[in-house]
């Protein structure tokens, strides 16, 4: 969501659904990741504790990783319905071409001589 014409407490809010505290905890976990390989800094975050809505905030970008249900309560988007408002659909990666199987060729060893047995003085 785009504020920047709006009188708002950011230039930016990233809304994430997820299906559950796991999937919560793991966005917010990989937004951080990703900010913190670029070198952007964390300011403050909260709602690692109770993983319904987690907000993470950068200052003039804040991210909002909600649980479905949650997202939908609060309904951000209606609330700042001025907004300009950008979708982003998480899509899976195409399937891989499976990779022709070959079959394996069994190890070639030496071939080993057989021990003579000992004997006995």
């Amino acid at each position: 969501m785009d504020l920047r014409k709006l009188s708002a407490p950011a230039d930016f809010f990233v809304l994430c659904s997820a299906d559950s505290d796991t999937h919560v905890r793991a966005i917010a976990d990989a937004v951080r990741h990703g900010t913190d390989e670029i070198g952007v800094r964390l300011w403050q975050s909260e709602g690692f504790s109770a993983m319904n809505w987690i907000i993470l905030d950068y200052v003039d970008v804040v991210v909002h990783v909600f649980k479905k249900d949650v997202r939908s309560f609060y309904n951000l988007e209606r609330l700042w319905g001025d907004a300009v408002v950008t979708h982003v659909e998480d899509t899976p990666p195409a399937p891989r071409a499976a990779a022709a199987t070959t079959r394996k060729q069994p190890r070639k060893t030496a071939a080993r001589t057989p021990k003579k047995p000992r004997t006995s003085k």
